[in-house]
């Protein structure tokens, strides 16, 4: 009877403390005597286990909590919050950071111990754009720098997190070949997340993927100029053009998207644009042989206007076209530029960019500077002028990738694109645009925490 009533007390907090608690009840029954001292030495034996057991998982939450010694020596700060990769297992909430911190100033810092999002194997990448696979020098050492903003962190993009909260939407990146610098890179970081995805083109885009656990889609829409454009030649009959002594041309049709992208805005629920680097190309848009010639309404804009100003009408009509056709919770970006590091002349001038590391501030300000002598990378400062201008007043963010991308002169493809000459334009995937992502994803996530808390 004593033993019966043991039994219905009996709490297992483990296999190995149930068979200790057994054999004591096994002994107390058989020697009655000593049964108030056994039930005794039992229920103590239970509190201690317990609480042994409830200070050791509390001090494994606090140890988890805390930087490992290899990151602090390198001077890496490691996040547990929404854009850790290696974090999938995290809850899914994105992170309550400082909306107002500027993720665009900061310094890239060396870390040896940093690992990229996804590595050279993933099937998207550009062949010349592939540096671990093309065995470029400095390639591994490229991904051994983490920028870190000056006022807050930013860890690298939760594949799992971001395609659990856009899950059912459709991003578009519209643009030049940088911005499928940028697509690429954010397509493998989330196929290191999930693999089940379906390829395909939606209206006019070059390349696309669904991933289809999570119907999320990203695509990419190829345009130079934003703005429709193709060759223009004089006719018999003199018209404006002609009057002016014009006989060839590209016509630029400023109030109309390139068909590549005119759906998109009606399609997709995030557009990053971006256009700078084929508004200063003389080897194609040669200002005497074969100038840019700007049209609005269907007719040429009499007196000609020189790039500068098209490139301004054109964002001006653009950004309109697409605010009024984007959905009313709409996320719009406009990429900033991203430069170029030729060195000793420019792409057709035998330019190079071999260096090994990040510039350091002073060198990039004589890099880009728009005082004095203006170098090949000048573009750059100049392009931003403009898209700065473009988008006050407007639903539009600027998405400021400049700054920290113009330190990394050590990051281009340079002769292991296999091309004719050296790119020094594009960059090495993984690297830069990988930071370009993670801090769009950041921005998405706050966006989409905003919404829904004024949705309370």
């Amino acid at each position: 009877m004593a033993a019966h009533k043991l039994t219905a007390i009996r709490v297992m907090p483990s296999k190995d403390s149930g068979r200790r608690q057994q054999q004591l009840l096994r002994l107390c029954s058989a020697f009655p005597p000593f049964l108030f001292a056994c039930v005794a030495l039992w229920f103590f034996a239970f509190l201690f286990h317990h609480s042994t057991r409830q200070l050791i998982q509390t001090s494994e939450s606090v140890i988890v909590k805390q930087p490992s010694d290899q990151l602090k020596e390198s001077g890496a700060h490691e996040d547990l919050g929404a854009f850790n990769l290696k974090q999938n297992s995290t809850p899914l909430e994105p992170e309550r950071k400082d909306p107002t911190c500027d993720f665009s100033k900061g310094k890239w810092v060396r870390d040896r111990h940093r690992k990229p999002a996804y590595d050279e194997s993933c099937g998207d990448i550009f062949k010349g754009w592939n540096c671990l696979r093309n065995n470029k020098s400095n390639a591994k050492d490229i991904l051994a720098w983490r920028w870190q903003p000056l006022q807050c962190d930013m860890p690298q993009m939760n594949a799992t997190l971001f395609l659990e909260f856009f899950k059912n939407k459709r991003i578009g990146f519209v643009g030049d070949s940088l911005n499928r610098n940028m697509y690429v890179s954010f397509v493998c970081s989330l196929k290191e997340a999930s693999h089940k995805v379906r390829k395909w083109r939606p209206v006019g885009a070059d390349k696309a993927l669904t991933f289809l656990d999570y119907n999320l889609t990203v695509a990419y829409h190829r345009t130079n100029l934003l703005a429709r454009y193709g060759q223009w030649k004089a006719k018999e009959a003199a018209g404006p053009l002609e009057k002016l002594g014009l006989l060839r041309g590209y016509r630029v049709d400023v109030d109309v998207p390139q068909s590549t992208w005119a759906e998109a805005p009606l399609f997709h629920d995030v557009l990053i644009l971006n256009t700078g680097h084929w508004w200063w190309a003389p080897e194609k848009f040669d200002p005497v042989k074969t100038p840019m010639i700007f049209f609005e309404k269907g007719e040429p804009i009499i007196p000609t206007k020189p790039p500068e100003e098209g490139l301004d009408m054109v964002l001006k009509s653009m950004i309109a076209y697409v605010e009024q056709r984007m959905p009313a919770e709409g996320l719009m970006f406009l990429r900033m530029q991203s430069p170029r590091h030729f060195e000793g002349g420019d792409w057709n001038e035998g330019g190079s960019c071999h260096r090994s590391k990040p510039l350091t501030e002073e060198e990039a300000k004589t890099w880009f500077a728009l005082s004095g002598k203006p170098g090949p990378n000048v573009e750059m400062s100049k392009a931003n002028l403009h898209l700065e201008k473009a988008i006050q007043g407007t639903k539009f963010e600027l998405l400021n990738i400049s700054y920290l991308s113009s330190l990394r002169a050590d990051a281009h493809p340079s002769l292991s694109a296999g091309k004719l000459h050296e790119d020094c334009m594009h960059w090495c995937l993984p690297g830069v645009t990988d930071i370009w992502n993670d801090m769009l994803v950041r921005r998405l996530l706050q966006l989409q925490q905003e919404a829904s808390d004024n949705k309370i």
